[in-house]
């Protein structure tokens, strides 16, 4: 496991962060600060902006004004982003939530909402989606928050996509039915994995997508998984063979 302090609490500030700071928070980040977590005048955090790497700051003021933190000194060093783009058919809110925290947790450097054919969710709330991201890093050590992109349409994603970026989507027609084996066909570097939605795509777009020259299809067994689940499978996976969960040597 990660040398990671896991006992201090960590809390997501906007930044950049530099030693010898002294930051105001918002109204929320004190209150979760003093009445959420009883800290008082003292007490120490470590925090995080995605951008500055983490650092370890002092609570020196406390009151109806809301807290101050001094940042003290830094803990640990900026990590670089990922190199995966996830991109998703929406789901409801609570199996939306589930999906954006595990993905985070798995590495994602960009979060991409799809609204496909046969996509159910009519609205998706960015700023949801963007609070779970962080409270997803705060919580497992994560130094890189995960860009929250806008909607966009299946088609015109396709459209505009970069032919030699890699795109790894889930199909259960795979012609390829063993998942390490069709991972072999990616080149290592920045690629995207694509979940599609609880219906799986329409005939029309996988053919859109068998059309790109950098596409591989991913089987993930003989059983149906939800979608949520299917995110966390395809990751897993992908980091295992591809990402940063291999080491060198």
């Amino acid at each position: 496991m990660a040398d990671y302090d896991f006992r201090t609490p960590r809390l997501f500030v906007e930044g950049p962060l530099a030693a010898g700071q002294t930051r105001a928070l918002d109204r929320d980040k004190s209150h979760y600060l003093t009445h959420v977590l009883r800290l008082g005048i003292g007490d120490v955090i470590l925090i995080f902006d995605g951008q500055s790497g983490e650092f370890v700051a002092e609570l020196t003021a406390s009151g109806k004004k809301g807290a101050s933190l001094s940042v003290v000194e830094q803990t640990r060093a900026q990590t670089p982003a990922g190199m995966i783009d996830y991109l998703f058919a929406p789901l409801k809110h609570a199996r939306l939530d589930y999906m954006v925290q595990k993905a985070v947790e798995m590495g994602a450097a960009r979060l991409q909402p799809v609204r496909t054919s046969r996509t159910q969710t009519t609205r998706i709330n960015l700023d949801r989606m963007r609070a779970n991201a962080i409270e997803a890093a705060e919580q497992c050590g994560i130094l890189s928050v995960p860009t929250i992109a806008d909607e966009v349409r299946f088609d015109r994603l396709i459209a505009s996509w970069d032919a030699e970026r890699p795109i790894v989507f889930c199909d259960e027609r795979a012609d390829v039915q063993d998942p390490l084996l069709a991972l072999e066909r990616v080149k290592p570097g920045p690629l995207a994995v694509l979940i599609g939605p609880e219906g799986g795509f329409s005939d029309e777009e996988r053919d859109m997508l068998l059309r790109l020259p950098a596409v591989v299809r991913l089987s993930l067994g003989p059983r149906i998984l939800r979608a949520d689940t299917a995110a966390v499978a395809a990751l897993a996976l992908v980091q295992a063979t591809l990402g940063d969960w291999v080491r060198p040597g």
